[in-house]
């Protein structure tokens, strides 16, 4: 029994020992950029660890927020991405309920183009997509932006909510059906108040998916007001090379809304990957 125990304490010890390394390996690098970002340029360029010397400060960021276009960058990332954000839901909800409660003629068609979609890489898309926001006269407009990110997110979105959808009990449908309730009623009083999780973790993929997108931004995007954030980082980086303590603060400022989208969500989505797993 001794030698038992002694066996899971020294297996639970490397278990810790390596979720460490993973932990430092991971959020380490976010530690150094940050520093960065508060680091004086002339110390950098000395010395790259030369980040505790006492002369950390927020000039950097300061500078970047009053003297650089970044602000405009942000808004204009944060619009689209917030309402890329709730059409994909919006929609992608609508369409997992459909699919994963009725049957009709065609829906083995729909899964199998949902399917498909997943698996088409998106950068093989981006000619096909710049044609049509073209014809459509979406080009230098945010419309275009919205649209092409929500078209983009829309697959995995509902093919994430329709193995959801399928775990919830019918019996519940069957019950709000038998006391009049007609499908949009028992979709919005029912099937989205037990999706949270689910449809939390929706939201951060969706967000996440526009927030950080660049090549189609970069593509249709010419207008320097319209531009968004990952386009305008590139543009400041490029301007600032050897300015690293800039360039970081700018990244910094770029993983906030990232930050704090997760950490709303952060327990109805380990709540959302947990009863996935227990379902499956």
């Amino acid at each position: 029994m001794k030698t038992s125990s002694a066996r899971r304490n020294v297996v639970l010890g490397w278990r810790l020992l390596v979720l460490c390394i993973a932990s430092l390996l991971s959020v380490g690098p976010l530690v150094y950029m940050g520093l960065v970002s508060l680091a004086e340029n002339a110390y950098l360029l000395r010395n790259p660890l030369d980040l505790f010397n006492g002369n950390l400060s927020f000039d950097n960021y300061r500078t970047v927020w009053t003297e650089s276009e970044l602000p405009q960058y942000f808004l204009n990332s944060l619009i689209v991405a917030v309402i890329t954000t709730f059409f994909v839901l919006l929609l992608g909800s609508m369409m997992a309920y459909a699919l994963a409660r009725f049957d009709f003629p065609g829906r083995g068609v729909v899964m199998g183009l949902i399917l498909l979609q997943l698996m088409v890489p998106v950068i093989m898309l981006l000619i096909p997509q710049f044609l049509l926001a073209r014809d459509l006269h979406l080009l230098n407009t945010r419309a275009g932006l919205v649209l092409f990110y929500v078209g983009g997110n829309l697959a995995f979105i509902t093919f994430l909510l329709i193995g959801f959808f399928r775990g919830i009990p019918r019996e519940l449908d069957e019950a709000m059906h038998l006391d009049g309730a007609g499908s949009i009623r028992r979709y919005w009083s029912l099937i989205l108040p037990l999706s949270r999780p689910a449809l939390a973790t929706g939201a951060i993929f969706a967000f996440l998916g526009a927030w950080d997108e660049y090549a189609w931004a970069v593509t249709i995007i010419d207008e320097p007001s319209l531009r968004t954030l990952p386009v305008g980082i590139a543009l400041f980086s490029g301007a600032h090379m050897t300015n690293w303590g800039l360039t970081f603060a700018a990244s910094v400022i770029a993983l906030i809304p990232v930050v704090i989208v997760f950490l709303a969500f952060q327990r109805q989505f380990v709540s959302g990957i947990t009863s996935g797993a227990i379902k499956s």
